[in-house]
């Protein structure tokens, strides 16, 4: 493998990005130190931002592509075209595209897991996302892992935690210009189209229950808070 990009979309990010990029920066360095060879560039792509989100991004070191789409799939999209183009030139087959949001945490290991993955066969991994236990009630994350304990790889797709070859990013279309649900598009489609699939390493994500877009993970965890007790008769 020749290079990475990890892109980050963010939208007023400015209270959690300092940290999503911290845990960005550690698993890139962990990756270069154990494969010398790649390249990993950094993009956050500032979307519509009135805040510091740019300037916090700039500070943390990665690049920063500012637009004005206010659009989650447009933002991904752009990220990959500028992260690519950081790249020293090489085929698409030998760039990795690794995806994870504003308001989230990957772990050390991120980035060199599915590295690992790739140099065995693998052209795209699904993992996880599991919300900030810190921002959820007992109830709410009872439910939440009830419903997310499928151990199927593509049960769970999340933007937050993806990776995926170059080359069948571009023959499935690319990233959608969605406000919504562009995560599941992508995944399906790649998955449609035969991509050899494996599970990643979880992420942990914020568990607010106002995001940037009317669902999303926000809504999703706005219903299972509001969701009815489950009654045990056992």
């Amino acid at each position: 493998m020749g290079g990475l990009v990890v892109v980050v979309p963010a939208r007023d990010e400015e209270q959690l990005l300092e940290r999503c990029l911290a845990a960005v920066s550690l698993a890139a360095d962990r990756l270069r130190a154990r494969h010398r060879g790649v390249v990993a560039e950094v993009v956050v792509v500032a979307d519509r931002c009135v805040d510091s989100t740019a300037d916090i991004a700039r500070g943390a070191g990665a690049h920063v592509l500012e637009i004005d789409a206010g659009c989650v799939g447009a933002a991904r999209r752009a990220g990959v075209e500028a992260g690519v183009a950081l790249l020293p030139p090489g085929p698409p087959h030998q760039i990795w595209v690794a995806s994870t949001d504003a308001d989230s945490r990957v772990p050390p290991s991120w980035l060199e897991h599915q590295v690992d993955l790739a140099v065995r066969g693998t052209r795209l991994v699904i993992g996880r996302v599991t919300p900030d236990r810190e921002d959820i009630s007992e109830a709410a994350w009872t439910r939440w892992h009830k419903r997310h304990a499928s151990l199927e790889v593509d049960a769970h797709i999340h933007g937050a935690n993806l990776g995926f070859r170059l080359d069948d990013y571009l023959a499935a279309g690319g990233w959608p210009r969605l406000h919504e649900h562009e995560d599941q598009h992508l995944a399906n489609a790649l998955l449609a189209a035969g991509v050899p699939a494996a599970p990643g390493l979880e992420v942990v994500t914020s568990g607010r229950l106002r995001g940037r877009v009317q669902g999303g993970f926000s809504g999703y965890l706005r219903m299972i808070e509001r969701a009815e007790p489950e009654i045990d008769f056992s």
